[in-house]
């Protein structure tokens, strides 16, 4: 059957759209941290649907609230008041941290980001955007634009006009055998070198943990360091919290609060994990920002009130069983564990991460060459013995993601650590 299913994906889907597996599976169904596929298999699942089963699946919680809203009404578009979606805007408003916030309700983080670039451009008329390299912002032709990875932007045409900025990856580039402090303040003199020859950009758009890029960050403190840069001549600042919102990163509840000395950002994005599967993204920004477009505009699915209903139960169960202390907790211990595995693998270059948002890069033994064969084969292989995992990476795809429900217990844990030794053991000469 599963055959049969993939030769139909073929023939209707565009060859472009990616598919796991040399057999790609079929998930039928999940429960908690698990999901079968069609043949009957269960896997523990490292990587949620690509970070959007935030807290579980099947969460009774969030289920009941799908289906209790669904009997009532799904949709009624923007033009009308939607109580689930001032409902949800105002708790969103008050955790972001941004003052005088406005939220505006999206489908997906692709566009919440492109309307992030919307409000940025039109609030200060400059069509130039600031963006960091190895960086991923969503599919759309502005997001595309500023997305500085090469497998992932199929086009150098743009609406933009984007200058990429070094430091969202601390371990390589010129910057690499810098102290953590050198680093940052290379950074610095790089982007106030680069702002000295462009005329004012509109915003420098950056993901705290780079998602796609193979899950890379900074030292923590350098976008504070850029801010205070940025401020002087009124450049806006969008953070990207797509994949590091919701305490997924277990020390923060944003990803920007790892670099929060110079305050909040002008703009947030967010999505994913929210809606715990849903199609749920948005902006939050200062209301002047927000306010600040001049002509008509709606959204036709963004806070429908049946995504509205889920992403209230999911918060609220967020925060109520504080899963954003479990990914502190579970997450560091599981690092450790990756770590300690690591250290016997020549494969594996580096573990990096924060909470349950880890990336364990693979490179030639011996070289810093990356390596996607075997990144390919560990995912191949820890898919045999039913953990599901997720790739990414830079130059090129050799960091294996792994971010699983924030419920993970710690025998969980144990348990895809264990799986991945076998299968980072697997690849090696």
């Amino acid at each position: 059957m599963t055959n049969e299913l993939l030769g139909r994906h073929r023939a209707v889907m565009p060859d472009w759209l990616a598919l796991y597996y040399a057999d790609p599976i079929e998930i039928t169904h999940g429960e908690g941290r698990h999901v079968w596929d069609a043949a009957g298999n269960r896997y523990l699942d490292f990587f949620g649907g690509i970070l959007t089963t935030m807290t579980a699946h099947a969460l009774p919680e969030v289920t009941k609230a799908v289906s209790e809203q669904a009997g009532r009404i799904i949709h009624s578009s923007t033009l009308y008041l939607n109580r689930p979606m001032v409902e949800l805007a105002e708790r969103i408003a008050q955790l972001s941290g941004i003052p005088d916030a406005r939220v505006f309700f999206t489908t997906s983080g692709t566009e919440a980001n492109d309307t992030a670039l919307l409000l940025a451009t039109a609030y200060r008329r400059s069509n130039q955007i600031l963006a960091m390299r190895n960086s991923y912002h969503g599919r759309s032709f502005s997001a595309v634009g500023v997305t500085g990875n090469r497998g992932w932007s199929p086009t150098s045409l743009s609406p933009l006009q984007t200058l990429y900025v070094h430091g969202g990856v601390r371990t390589r580039g010129p910057f690499a055998d810098l102290s953590d402090a050198d680093f940052i303040a290379a950074c610095v003199e790089d982007l106030k070198d680069l702002l000295g020859h462009t005329r004012p950009p509109a915003a420098l758009i950056a993901e705290p943990i780079q998602g796609v890029g193979g899950f890379t960050a900074p030292p923590d403190g350098l976008y504070a360091a850029f801010r205070e840069v940025l401020q002087e001549q009124g450049i806006l600042w969008i953070s990207d919290e797509v994949q590091t919102g919701w305490g997924r990163t277990g020390d923060n509840f944003w990803g920007w609060q790892a670099h929060g000395r110079s305050g909040p950002p002008d703009i947030l994005t967010f999505a994913k994990g929210i809606g715990n599967g849903m199609s749920i993204g948005g902006v939050v920004a200062r209301a002047e920002i927000m306010n600040c477009l001049d002509s008509n505009s709606i959204s036709t699915f963004g806070g429908t009130q049946i995504t509205m209903a889920a992403g209230l139960a999911n918060l609220t169960y967020l925060l109520e069983h504080d899963l954003q202390g479990n990914a502190r907790r579970v997450g560091g211990l599981l690092i450790e564990r990756l770590r300690a595995i690591a250290a016997q693998i020549p494969a594996v270059r580096e573990v990096r991460g924060r909470g349950l948002m880890i990336g364990i890069e693979l490179t030639k033994p011996g070289t810093d060459e990356a390596d996607p064969d075997a990144a390919s084969a560990v995912l191949e292989a820890a898919r045999e013995q039913g953990l599901l995992l997720g790739k990414g990476g830079g130059h090129n795809t050799s960091a294996l993601r792994i971010a699983p429900p924030l419920s993970l217990t710690v025998a969980e844990a144990e348990e895809g650590a264990e799986i991945l030794q076998s299968a980072l053991r697997s690849v090696q000469p």
